[in-house]
């Protein structure tokens, strides 16, 4: 007797994490809103203190005045970001005894946040990228290197924001063979 498609079972790809059917609805994305913020300011600063610095010291100088405010941001955008990357590492620990946090998720906001948040996280973390590789490779043997150094910043404030407000589906209890 044949089965009606509904009622087929699926072969299973892989070993199942999480049960998608039953992941919570996304945060409003006016939840965290703060942490988007901090965020967006933190990259503007080295933006503004990035695009000065190359401006002021122009491509091959040796170092500028403004050198030295680069590499104040850069190391405490390092620092405080890699102090979030940690803390939000820690938070999902927690949270993984019951639910299936992936790292997608968790710091990429795959699918755990608002479009409009990871949107605008995702956002922020690649324009400091793109100018944090235009300044250092302007003053490659300066200080303007540690501007590679900040967008620690972004990704690890990213991945606060989806520790603490990300959606991610239960886990699904494994039986085991006997």
């Amino acid at each position: 007797m044949l089965t009606p498609v509904a009622e087929r079972r699926q072969p299973e790809i892989g070993p199942q994490v999480g049960d998608e059917r039953r992941r919570p609805p996304l945060a409003d994305p006016s939840v965290g809103r703060a942490l988007v913020v901090v965020n967006v300011l933190g990259v503007a600063v080295f933006v503004v203190v990035g695009v000065v610095e190359a401006l002021v010291t122009g491509p091959f100088m040796v170092a500028g005045p403004f050198t030295y405010v680069l590499i104040v941001v850069s190391l405490a955008e390092f620092a405080l970001g890699s102090a979030a990357f940690l803390w939000a590492f820690a938070v999902a620990v927690s949270r993984s005894r019951a639910e299936a946090i992936g790292m997608g998720g968790l710091y990429f906001l795959a699918g755990s946040a608002p479009r409009r948040v990871q949107v605008t996280l995702m956002g922020a973390w690649a324009v400091q990228i793109v100018v944090a590789f235009t300044v250092a490779s302007m003053g490659m043997f300066t200080g303007a290197a540690f501007a590679l150094l900040a967008p620690m910043w972004g990704i690890g404030l990213a991945g606060v924001w989806g520790a603490r407000h990300g959606s991610f589906p239960p886990r699904v209890e494994q039986q085991r063979d006997r």
